[in-house]
């Protein structure tokens, strides 16, 4: 991240599609087009695993496998192993600029299922190899799958105790029981990775860098918790001791309370990272900078006990700090990782971004908004400092336009006072906000699509702490105008951060 840049937040699964969320279709190719026009070099777009309850992409059931939703139909329609007029007869949902996740779940999977029966997979040599390759994760991930698929879907905490605590002789009866279902989940993944990289090389391609993002934490609920319950704060009986989340601050009165396990560090620090050092190994094959969500939990993390209502009763823990990246240096080399700092910053989490090198975060939200918790001054654009990476807010945040909607009176004037400007007519304004961060010393800037449209929160893809209304919103392909691609090719060249022919 050398030269000054701008991206584009936007999940793949907003992106317009025929069948009821984005994915890896002839409009994600559209999309890498339109944004190298636009001027662009990177494209954010998430976490890419299986989502779970809640349809988060940060509660995933693996942080390696890939999510089949985003498994382009009509490729497998040209291969043969689909009929079109299938895919067609779908309720995928009646709103074009929304993810209906239940229709999703039951119309896709009966449709791969079918795709696999029909593959004759077992004889693909590149799917062999995509096996062999990735035993490692994918076998331990496709029999979690397969089995909680038998027991309707529960999480594993609550399966028959053989199966449960993995003893060798269940292992052995549902890997012979579940064979033809493991095998389609390992079909799923095969598909979903050699349709991501083709993508991912096209991007690259016309200049466009991909920026992933993966959870610091892995859900409960999940293979990795399953297969390896030593590198949790779990029981004997893989209960957990104490769980993830946040302490409260001016947007939670009481926190927010993930559920996530909790890292056993010392069995980390004592493996020498190796399960971190596979994880980051694995994320740079699909990625081309990697942002780690919630970095400051790698210097203190929040420690809840495990049954608690809310965060409240939580307290910090001491982390590894910067002896993982060190470790992670040694073996993979130098990687471009973006650390999401944002939150409370006390100075050893401020000595940790430092000492990685890694470049931070800024939101602009942030400067002039008296719920946040922490320094002000620091996400004013005047103070930004090279290293870091821009946003106008994030996909945690209110839109821009959602956000001055939001905010107080004295707040507004605050923002106006600083901008020097009193007289765009709100309905413009947001564009103030973007060119006031494209301006700035901040080496790369990140604006999330919806921003640059102008929606309000109506339009926002997450609200933490709160399940059943997030990450639904898609763009509709008439959105993706000249009109638009020429404002931000413009402010982009503005302020230098077109550094491509």
């Amino acid at each position: 991240m050398g030269k000054r840049a701008a991206g584009i937040l936007m999940p793949i699964s907003s992106l317009p599609s025929d069948y009821g969320i984005g994915c890896f279709s002839k409009s994600a190719y559209e999309f890498v087009d339109w944004l190298k026009e636009a001027g662009q070099t990177y494209w954010q777009i998430l976490p890419l695993g299986p989502t779970s309850y809640g349809d988060s992409p940060y509660q995933s059931f693996s942080t390696f496998a890939g999510n089949p939703y985003f498994i382009d139909l009509d490729t497998l329609v040209e291969e043969g192993v689909l009929d079109k007029k299938d895919c067609e007869k779908v309720n995928w949902g009646k709103k074009p600029d929304e993810v209906d996740y239940e229709k999703i779940y039951k119309g896709r999977y009966p449709l791969l299922r079918k795709a696999y029966e029909n593959s004759d997979i077992s004889k693909n040599p590149d799917y062999q190899k995509f096996v062999a390759e990735n035993s490692w994760w994918l076998s331990d991930y496709a029999l979690f799958m397969a089995v909680k698929d038998r027991f309707e879907g529960v999480e594993w905490t609550k399966w028959a105790e053989d199966i449960r605590l993995r003893w060798n002789n269940a292992m052995d009866y549902y890997r012979e029981e579940l064979y033809f279902d493991i095998e389609f989940q390992q079909y799923m993944q095969f598909k979903f990775y050699e349709q991501w990289m083709k993508l991912k090389s096209y991007a690259n391609s016309k200049g466009i860098q991909i920026i992933g993002d993966i959870p610091i934490y892995v859900a409960m609920d999940s293979a990795d918790a399953w297969a390896h319950p030593e590198l949790f704060q779990l029981d004997q009986d893989n209960v957990p001791l104490a769980v993830a989340g946040c302490p409260p601050d001016g947007f939670s009165a009481t926190g927010q309370l993930w559920g996530n396990p909790l890292y056993r560090w010392d069995y980390h620090r004592n493996t020498g990272y190796q399960w971190w050092i596979s994880r980051m190994s694995y994320c740079f094959r699909l990625y081309d900078v990697v942002r780690i969500d919630h970095f400051r939990g790698f210097d203190e993390y929040f420690s809840i006990p495990y049954g608690d209502k809310d965060a409240r009763g939580g307290h910090w823990e001491k982390g590894p700090g910067i002896d993982l990246f060190r470790k992670i240096e040694q073996a993979l080399g130098w990687k471009q990782v973006i650390a999401e700092d944002l939150g409370y910053m006390t100075d050893s989490v401020r000595h940790l971004v430092y000492e990685s090198g890694f470049p931070g975060m800024k939101v602009l939200e942030f400067a002039f908004d008296s719920r946040d918790s922490g320094c002000a001054s620091d996400y004013l654009p005047h103070n930004y400092p090279e290293n870091c990476v821009a946003y106008t807010g994030t996909h945690d945040n209110e839109t821009i336009v959602g956000w001055w909607r939001s905010i107080t009176a004295a707040e507004r004037k605050l923002a106006r006072d600083y901008l020097c400007d009193h007289a765009t007519p709100e309905e413009e304004l947001y564009k103030c906000f973007i060119s006031l961060i494209m301006r700035s010393a901040a080496r790369v800037c990140v604006i999330p699509m919806q921003d640059y449209m102008g929606l309000d929160n109506r339009f926002r893809m997450n609200k933490p702490s709160t399940v059943g209304t997030n990450w639904k919103w898609r763009i509709k392909k008439r959105d993706l105008t000249k009109k638009l691609q020429k404002e931000i090719y413009d402010v982009t060249l503005r302020y230098g951060r077109k550094n491509w022919d």
